[in-house]
């Protein structure tokens, strides 16, 4: 899982980062390990018709949609012919959807067309970017459905996979995820997706500033995982209990009209 591709990416997004020499070097590290990069949608066509996966298959995705994917990323991914898929937050591409809040320069929508053209997948990553499972029915329903008609608009096909933003999820989101139409959908985990986790609940691994070549190489071929995220976990428990008491605190009202299902 990545974010922003840049050299000098703004402070909000700087740890998610990774620089366009690191990304170059990640990408070799597939090549020379002979990894077949699949989109997100083609994973989920593997899994649901039985068809076996090539040989060591892998997922290179982007959250958010920043501009770097398409200028530093985009030509490497090309160089090596490597599937990848970018999951969009719409409302915060430049262009008539915009409604502010981005971290760093964002992608415009003829280049998200022009990535495309190239084969990359274009998902859904909400349209504001909230805490999903903060929100009441209303809302999520207006986050997830609003995502998917805009990229549906502005591609002309409807995107088949979603992820969602900071990872969070519970049943009732992914049920929205679903009923919204996207046929799968990631969430982060910090470990290897397995199918057993299901369609709407695969797992990644997040690469950032600080990740070398070397953790990447043992990440990839899927040594010292639990180690190496063994922080991120702790802290993800944490807030799972956090935001489990917030909705149970505030109810998840204000939102939804009364005595509607949620």
């Amino acid at each position: 899982m990545y974010h922003a591709v840049g050299r000098r990416p703004a402070d909000g997004v700087y740890g998610l980062s990774v620089s366009p020499g690191a990304f170059r070097t990640q990408m070799e590290i597939l090549a020379r390990r002979e990894f077949t990069p699949l989109t997100t949608a083609a994973l989920g066509e593997h899994w649901r018709t039985g068809r076996p996966l090539p040989p060591r298959p892998v997922l290179i995705t982007f959250d958010d949609g920043y501009e770097g994917v398409h200028r530093h990323a985009l030509p490497v991914l090309a160089e090596h012919g490597f599937a990848a898929t970018v999951f969009v937050t719409t409302g915060w591409l430049r262009g008539a959807y915009d409604e502010g809040g981005a971290l760093d320069t964002m992608l415009d929508w003829g280049q998200v067309r022009e990535l495309a053209a190239t084969g990359v997948e274009i998902g859904g990553h909400s349209h504001t970017h909230p805490q999903l499972d903060q929100l009441g029915g209303t809302a999520l329903r207006a986050e997830t459905v609003r995502c998917r008609e805009i990229v549906t608009t502005e591609l002309g096909a409807p995107p088949a996979s979603f992820a969602y933003p900071y990872g969070y999820s519970t049943r009732r989101v992914r049920r929205s995820v679903r009923a919204a139409g996207f046929a799968q959908a990631l969430a982060v985990g910090n470990a290897l997706a397995r199918r057993r986790q299901g369609p709407y609940a695969l797992e990644r691994m997040t690469v950032r500033r600080g990740t070398g070549a070397a953790e990447f190489a043992r990440l990839v071929e899927g040594r010292a995982v639990a180690r190496a995220f063994a922080v991120d976990r702790a802290l993800t428990k944490g807030f799972a209990v956090v935001r489990g008491a917030r909705r149970v605190g505030r109810g998840l009202r204000g939102s939804r009209p009364a005595g509607a299902p949620d």
